[in-house]
């Protein structure tokens, strides 16, 4: 069996634990039948992030018939419209004046209601979604001064292209916005897996401890930092952007 490389640090991996495919994150009232398919997470001792090495090799035709399918809204019922409502109203109360010359892209975007609404309110807003666009070449979007990427991270199978995709939009002093779970003290070496947000049927297959993120940021000559456990910003200006400058010095 070949070594299982961290795709973060490049340490090499141990297994840690299986779960069932359907094991989702859990919605009230909803009874999960097991698939009775185990899904093996590995671990890296040194950086802290924790992944399916299995999903590496599903094609986006996969995820969309086994993982993304009409099913889906039963695991995660809030996708559709609850959260890019709630994702936008936060940006608007963040960026209550963004100029119109500030060009935002959000990466991930599902049905791209979040878009629709920030356009709404005059916001310079693109979609774009890796598995919704597969035919339109990433190169051709331009490069943006504000990237998010809200419920995205954790989803992505393959993190060096989600890394290099990012450093090909953001514009030189841009900033990126991201949301996911910081996986610190809920997972351990040699401990079973039973983290909630751990969860296939939810498509959520990466798992980034802070350390982990930091390499990344690092790699990039990124700043990282937190505005809690589950919301983060990349950047890379110092002195930052002036629609930006209220958020980073909080990230310093």
């Amino acid at each position: 069996m070949s070594p299982i490389i961290c795709p973060v640090c490049n340490e090499v991996c141990s297994l840690l634990d299986a779960v069932d495919f359907n094991k989702s994150c859990g919605v009230h009232g909803v009874q999960v039948t097991l698939a009775g398919i185990p899904i093996y997470y590995a671990h890296c001792a040194r950086c802290g992030f924790c992944f399916a090495p299995e999903f590496s090799a599903w094609s986006p035709e996969d995820f969309m018939t086994r993982i993304y399918n009409d099913e889906y809204i039963i695991f995660d019922p809030e996708y559709i419209e609850h959260r890019p409502r709630e994702s936008a109203a936060c940006l608007l109360s963040m960026f209550p004046k963004l100029p119109e010359s500030i060009r935002h892209l959000d990466y991930g975007s599902g049905n791209a209601l979040l878009g629709k609404i920030l356009r709404e309110s005059n916001w310079n807003s693109t979609d774009y979604d890796p598995l919704v666009n597969r035919g339109l070449r990433i190169d051709s979007l331009g490069r943006f001064d504000l990237i998010t990427a809200f419920e995205v991270f954790e989803h992505v199978p393959d993190i060096r292209k989600l890394i290099s995709d990012l450093r090909l939009l953001l514009a030189p002093g841009g900033i990126i916005l991201f949301s996911t779970l910081l996986s610190d003290g809920k997972i351990h070496a040699n401990q079973r897996l039973t983290w909630w947000y751990a969860a296939p049927r939810n498509g959520h297959i990466s798992l980034f401890s802070r350390n982990s993120l930091s390499i990344l940021a690092q790699e990039c000559h990124w700043n990282f930092g937190s505005f809690s456990d589950a919301f983060h910003i990349f950047f890379s200006s110092i002195p930052p952007p002036p629609y930006a400058d209220h958020l980073i010095r909080t990230n310093r």
